[in-house]
């Protein structure tokens, strides 16, 4: 849906997201998907990260999904990622991030750190609701579809 608004998307993805299959589907064919859709070659690694901010790559930054453990390290300014480090240098020019939590145990520990976010400057989060509540009581996903809209409104055009 971005494509279609004429966003230029720049794919981003984690050691682990690069590298690890998983029910969703093959490391390979998530990448290749991404890239696709970008029309361009993801950035996977630290060092490809790091001048994304000082070379204003970016207007806003979307990560989606966003895990547990990446909300955990942005809450916490921890940078051993390449979506890590990319964030962070994004945010050198204060731009704003838009984030699409998706974990199974966001009302248990890991809400903390998406109250944190939250409550920081520059973080925008796609509206969540609960997936499962019987099956999996402590999960909370985005509402995907909003992330488009999300991220308008973070740009200040809705």
């Amino acid at each position: 849906e971005l494509v279609s608004l004429s966003a230029e998307l720049i794919p981003i993805m984690s050691e682990h997201a690069a590298g690890i299959s998983t029910r969703f589907g093959t490391a390979s064919e998530m990448r290749e998907r991404l890239e696709t859709i970008a029309g361009r070659k993801a950035i996977l690694s630290i060092e490809d990260a790091e001048p994304i901010g000082p070379k204003q790559m970016t207007d806003i930054m979307a990560v989606v999904p966003c895990t547990s453990n990446t909300a955990a390290k942005l809450a916490h300014s921890i940078t051993d990622t390449t979506v890590t480090m990319a964030v962070k240098s994004h945010l050198r020019g204060r731009r704003p991030v838009v984030l699409a939590i998706a974990t199974n145990d966001a009302l248990a520990g890991s809400l903390k750190n998406i109250g944190l976010l939250a409550n920081m400057q520059h973080y925008y989060l796609v509206p969540l609701r609960r997936d499962d509540p019987v099956k999996k009581p402590a999960s909370l996903v985005a509402d995907f579809s909003k992330t488009p809209e999300t991220i308008l409104k973070a740009l200040g055009k809705s």
